[in-house]
């Protein structure tokens, strides 16, 4: 199921990264991303689905941060979950006591260390932040609380100092020390470098919370990871202050991919990221790994004639393990295997002969970026099918057509009949009604539009619309002909369709 670079065994050969455990904040740091605000329901509801992702701890929230917040981690800590259940505090007591009033066992709490945050934001010596430190997480163990201390900061943080912290914070009890990259500025060697150091000093088990200010939260975790933490702060989809944090389903797979660790149940992850990003109404980008629109999108020809050989061509690792779809788009850079692979899927017969045809309607619509679906490939097929192979008596040359709020709409048409041109401009109410007065103008003034029916394939602001017109007159003054045509632009698709229908009658005719 992965398709992975040999390079990768290599180079991490005998590194046994099996016990590691994620720590999901999606509804803590995630939620503090601009523009999100959970209510209590939507808090249980995203709790429940990564419960059932199999997360290990879920960090629900600030207990200190206002009643509301407090009764929504109290309503999720009753919830029975799989899922270890955690709230952020500072390192005060008041803090902590919020927590154990919300009847949660795990207390993540934090206090900065770097020497930027002493001087600018707590204005405290080294030693006050050690024993405030010290202080929460006694406090925190007396009251039966398991608590994970966060040096805030850490990786700007003298190495010296965040060793003093590191033997301070363990001595006084806590279980996991996190080495947060606050403003993600470190680099995955970098990384490295630091938890080994870390380690040296370290008996508890360290974990890792990693922000994407610099694109590395997810590479500097799976860094960190590979050197020895053994827990990684994650978020669903990314979310997180600024940037985000470590996302839940590139860490997931990562560690799957090259050490084996399996953190969560990998099916379950497309999912959770379509339900978080409906919930909290942060869009998923469509070129996001994993889970993004585009992952497993494949429109160039030679792409798709690989992919549908075989997947690991252009693909690293299949789409229904982490509970996603393939998706082979039809557009401007589809090849023939695209158009027969999708229309095999749908069971339409069409003419091999006849797939170039189909190809060069396919691309002429994609102009723009346009993605062909289902529907729209089948009515092009079919208007292909049911398009005449004769050539039209009676060219449409030019075309143009002005209106607009408050103006009269006004279309110009110039046609060739017998190998003479004609130019015609006239009138109607909004540009369609105009384009076909303009047509009956240069071809025949005793054409009469009978029927005019118009349908949007999709229902989509970009999809393809078609037009159906039935005419009388154009030759013979007693037979109806019907004109079909799609296209992007309703007044050029209902031009093409009356022109259709008054080359159907004028052959008829003449023959």
């Amino acid at each position: 199921m992965i398709y992975d670079s040999q390079y990768n065994h290599l180079a991490l050969l005998g590194n046994n990264v099996r016990d590691v455990s994620l720590f999901d904040t999606t509804l803590r740091d995630g939620e503090q991303a601009p523009g999100i605000a959970l209510s209590t329901d939507d808090k249980m509801k995203i709790a429940s689905l990564l419960s059932d992702l199999g997360v290990d701890v879920i960090e629900v929230g600030f207990a200190a941060s206002g009643a509301s917040e407090r009764e929504t981690i109290k309503k999720i800590a009753k919830m029975d979950l799989s899922s270890t259940v955690c709230s952020l505090a500072r390192s005060t007591k008041s803090d902590i006591d919020a927590v154990i009033d919300c009847g949660v066992g795990y207390v993540h709490t934090f206090l900065a260390t770097s020497d930027i945050h002493l001087e600018h934001k707590l204005k405290m010596t080294r030693e006050e932040v050690k024993a405030k430190a010290v202080y929460a997480i006694e406090y925190a163990r007396s009251h039966g609380l398991k608590v994970q201390f966060s040096c805030e900061d850490a990786t700007r943080t003298d190495l010296n100092f965040l060793k003093e912290m590191h033997i301070a914070v363990q001595d006084a009890g806590a279980s996991v020390i996190n080495i947060p990259d606050t403003v993600g500025v470190i680099y995955p060697t970098a990384m490295t470098y630091l938890v080994k150091e870390l380690q040296k000093v370290t008996r508890v088990p360290m974990s890792v919370h990693c922000h994407n200010d610099m694109g590395l939260a997810v590479a500097n975790s799976l860094a960190a990871a590979a050197a020895g933490a053994r827990m990684v702060h994650v978020c669903v989809n990314g979310l997180g202050e600024r940037t985000g944090n470590a996302a839940l389903e590139e860490v997931a797979l990562g560690l799957y991919a090259n050490f084996g660790a399996e953190t969560v149940d990998l099916s379950k992850i497309g999912n959770a990221s379509r339900t978080v990003s409906r919930i909290t109404g942060y869009p998923i980008p469509y070129n996001k790994p994993i889970v993004g629109r585009n992952a497993f999108a494949h429109e160039s020809g030679i792409h798709v004639h690989g992919v549908l050989n075989n997947a690991a061509t252009y693909e690293a690792f299949k789409p229904e393990l982490v509970g996603v779809d393939r998706h082979i788009v039809l557009g401007k850079h589809s090849g023939t295997h695209s158009v027969k692979d999708r229309l095999n899927s749908l069971k339409v017969r069409f003419p091999e002969d006849r797939i170039p045809e189909l190809l060069d309607e396919i691309k002429k619509h994609a102009i723009g970026g346009k993605e062909i679906d289902d529907a729209e490939l089948m009515v092009i097929a079919d208007h292909i099918l049911w398009k005449r192979g004769d050539d039209d008596p009676i060219k449409l040359k030019e075309f143009a057509v002005f209106t607009g709020k408050g103006v009269t709409a006004t279309a110009t048409v110039t046609v060739e009949m017998d190998g003479k041109k004609r130019t015609s401009s006239n009138i109607g109410i909004g540009p369609v009604d105009a384009s076909i007065n303009a047509i009956r103008c240069a071809v025949n003034e005793k054409i009469s539009l009978e029927e005019y029916k118009l349908s949007a394939i999709t229902g989509g602001s970009d999809s393809l619309c078609e037009v159906t017109v039935v005419i009388k007159g154009a030759y013979d003054d007693t037979r109806l002909s019907v004109g079909k045509a799609i296209g992007l632009d309703i007044v050029a698709a209902s031009v093409d369709a009356t022109m259709e229908a008054i080359n159907r009658d004028y052959i008829r005719g003449k023959k």
